[in-house]
């Protein structure tokens, strides 16, 4: 199996995480694939950003869903650019050679209706490949199921999972997405987040299906290295 490498949150290492320019920049540099978080503003805007809070990637403060997105738009990343939209993100990537992992942010707080929101905005564009959907929290991935069942769903999860292979047959699952690579599991892993070349080339020679990295672009290059 050939391992696709994921721009976790874009390009950290050169632009903010989850800006729309890191996102672009490594379109335009041939990543994999593209992974990305997402919560709901007050008015049920998908918006993309890892934390609950604006206060450690903004000039702002507060929860995101205690602002309409206009109000949210009033605050910048560090390179000035203000948060970024899902439909802005989708638009961005619409009809281009990359893969993308929708990672849904309810571990913590469970926004009402995020899971039908986020696939009517995906289902609605125009993408090269199905849309990989993740989750810490399996009652979200659960309720994607019903809306759509055909979809790729996949359990987030930083600890070791007994009996993978059953839990991923019992929950319908497409695989899992793990902090540590468990060999004998049997399933389709991507593990994040991996930015050691070393490590890298080790679970890529081992066939691991995705891996998640701050630096794509070196681990890009330790692809290329093993497949020549």
């Amino acid at each position: 199996m050939t391992t696709l490498v994921f721009g976790h949150r874009g390009y950290p290492a050169r632009f903010p995480e989850n800006a729309l320019a890191g996102f672009e920049y490594a379109c335009e540099q041939g990543i994999d694939g593209l992974e990305f978080d997402v919560h709901l503003t007050a008015d049920r805007v998908p918006v993309i950003m890892h934390d609950e809070r604006i206060d450690r990637t903004t000039d702002g403060r507060g929860r995101i869903d205690q602002y309409t997105f206009e109000q949210l738009r009033h605050f910048r990343l560090a390179n000035a650019e203000p948060v970024p939209s899902l439909a802005e993100l989708l638009k961005l990537v619409s009809g281009r050679d990359v893969q993308l992992d929708l990672e849904f942010k309810t571990d913590k707080i469970q926004y009402p209706g995020i899971e039908a929101v986020v696939m009517q905005m995906v289902h609605a564009t125009a993408l090269r490949y199905p849309v990989i959907f993740s989750s810490f929290h399996l009652p979200t991935l659960k309720t994607c199921q019903r809306l759509a069942p055909n979809e790729s769903y996949c359990w987030l999860t930083d600890k070791p999972v007994a009996h993978p292979a059953a839990l991923v047959a019992r929950e319908h699952l497409s695989g899992l997405h793990l902090h540590h690579f468990q060999s004998q599991a049997s399933v389709t892993e991507r593990i994040w987040t991996v930015d050691n070349p070393v490590v890298a080339a080790d679970l890529m020679e081992q066939g691991v299906a995705g891996i998640f990295t701050d630096d794509f672009v070196t681990m890009m290059q330790v692809k290329r290295q093993l497949a020549n």
